[in-house]
């Protein structure tokens, strides 16, 4: 069992949802003698997981519909493409997503390249076909979806063959998201959210916005019930703290942060650099909002006393938020900032002084240790977008930490898959060692730091201790170990006399845990078949 305050417990007894006590077997039995008792047969109990960046819609529809991530070529995801619209009724939307054509990095010439409109629509013919880039920040689209927008080749962003990216991008999104019938979504929703239970995770937060997903999601998902808890966030700027309750009473969302966008990403080439991309030397990104945007949002947020945040992902944006931060430190002081726990999302591209200054105001960041594991290679995106020396720098768990800026790990759902344990070994096997954090502090960046995102920070939920809510997850473990993630980021000590309490092995190569039962609050929300 992993518990920080009895490290070599083996037992806890729960009443009412709430964990009462926390010990060995034989005080537990003699404390709690009329107690029913579950013989777990030596697996290993931590802390329910908390994902702290999803889309629900989008990744049930990736879990059930058609995905391309595997695609190996131009060509090939053709191939895919055709394949599954032989399956669609006529007029039926196809959604897909997951191409990502820097993978391609084995395809000759032409098959390197993205499938362009007129390709795409000689395997789809008069369907409507939505396929969003991995990063969801650009999409092919086949010509029936895109004759559903009027003036449509006016909006910035916009290209006859090549991917939209910003303005048409979002106005094709949204569609697509039109032909969703309210059975489709809340299907996908519900399927995505027994996807995470099903991997121990006991709350996510939705990121939603006009841009992303649009208001009919985002009200459908406040009345679906589901034991997994979601928290929702709305990405929609606002100038005053006025506007700010107005529009959380109308969107009925918990805070005004997760994905108002700032800028784009990496791989569709928009998000905001400060000096042109090393693969597309004529451009540096998108910005979408403007510094006074940024200020009065936050200025407007904690004023109300809402969360705030933004996606930031360049350079450029991130140089933009944290002087908006610095500015408002000084104007609303950095307690009235820290209170409300504003957060930003992804934060891949921070120097240590402006860790600082992030630290100083309170805020969190909320990142996805999988994107490094997906692109941090010596020949992956982001040293073909960005060259070697900007890459290395990527993602700095490390320095984040040691600066004192909380964080909080998380999937970006369906960008990489709900699977907290594999979010952990990628945190603690960076691809930069110096970036890496221990394994001890990815688990709590999955658990505590996800209940502090959302603003429950009271010390006890997220862990196993008395007082605790009875969240918590059963796995099936091969080797418990206590170990750093580096040699050169040693995070504590490793002999078995600290009684630092032992983490399952996430050692590339280990098998990691399998989930058995997922419990949020003393409710089973998810039980594999033979549990």
């Amino acid at each position: 069992m992993y518990s920080s305050t009895v490290p070599d417990a083996t037992a806890m007894a729960i009443t009412d949802g709430t964990v009462v006590w926390v010990g060995s077997d034989k005080v537990g039995r003699a404390l709690h003698p009329g107690a029913t008792e579950v013989d777990l047969g030596g697996r290993f109990v931590a802390p329910g997981f908390v994902d702290s960046h999803v889309h629900l819609t989008s990744t049930g529809l990736a879990l059930d519909g058609l995905t391309l991530d595997a695609a190996t070529d131009r060509r090939d995801c053709l191939r895919r493409i055709a394949e599954f619209a032989r399956t669609v009724a006529a007029g039926d939307l196809v959604w897909g997503l997951g191409w990502d054509d820097s993978a391609w990095q084995h395809a000759d010439g032409i098959d390197r390249r993205h499938p362009t409109t007129a390709e795409l629509d000689e395997v789809v013919g008069h369907l409507p076909v939505y396929l969003a880039r991995i990063d969801e920040h650009s999409a092919i689209a086949s010509s029936a979806l895109r004759r559903l927008v009027p003036d449509l080749a006016d909006a910035p962003g916009y290209h006859p063959d090549d991917p939209l990216v910003a303005d048409a991008h979002h106005l094709v999104r949204a569609a697509a998201r039109s032909l969703l019938t309210p059975a489709q979504r809340r299907r996908a929703q519900v399927r995505a959210l027994d996807e995470a239970a099903a991997h121990g995770v006991v709350a996510v937060h939705e990121n939603a916005g006009p841009d992303i997903s649009g208001l009919d999601d985002m009200l459908a998902l406040a009345d679906l019930e589901h034991p997994v808890q979601v928290r929702r966030y709305w990405g929609q700027a606002v100038a005053d703290a006025e506007q700010a309750r107005e529009l959380l009473t109308i969107t009925r969302a918990d805070g005004l942060a997760g994905d108002l966008f700032i800028d784009g990403a990496i791989g569709s080439h928009t998000a905001w650099l400060s000096a042109p991309y090393t693969d597309a030397p004529g451009t540096s990104g998108i910005s979408y909002l403007d510094y006074h945007q940024v200020r009065d949002h936050v200025r407007a947020c904690t004023q109300a006393g809402v969360q705030a945040g933004f996606h930031v992902i360049g350079d450029a944006a991130t140089e933009l938020v944290v002087a908006a931060f610095d500015e408002l430190a000084a104007e609303l002081g950095t307690p009235a900032l820290a209170r409300c726990a504003h957060r930003l999302e992804h934060a891949e591209m921070v120097t240590a002084t402006q860790a600082q200054t992030l630290a100083r105001c309170g805020v969190l960041a909320s990142m996805q240790p999988l994107f490094d594991a997906a692109w941090g290679g010596p020949d992956d995106l982001y040293v073909q977008r960005l060259g070697r020396d900007r890459a290395a720098g990527l993602n700095d768990f490390a320095m984040l930490a040691r600066t004192g800026v909380p964080l909080s790990f998380s999937s970006d759902a369906p960008v990489t898959p709900v699977d907290p344990w594999s979010t952990i070994r990628a945190a603690v096997h960076h691809h930069q060692p110096r970036n890496a954090i221990s394994a001890r502090g990815a688990f709590a960046a999955c658990t505590r730091g996800g209940w502090r995102a959302g603003g429950v920070n009271d010390g006890l939920t997220g862990t196993l201790e008395a007082g605790a809510p009875a969240s918590y997850a059963i796995w099936e473990v091969d080797d418990l170990v206590v170990a750093g993630s580096h040699e050169n980021v040693q995070r504590w000590s490793t002999d078995p006399r600290s009684r630092v309490p032992a983490l399952p092995d996430v050692a590339p190569g280990a098998r990691l845990p399998e989930c058995v039962r997922t419990v949020h609050a003393g409710t089973v929300v998810y039980a594999r078949d033979d549990a």
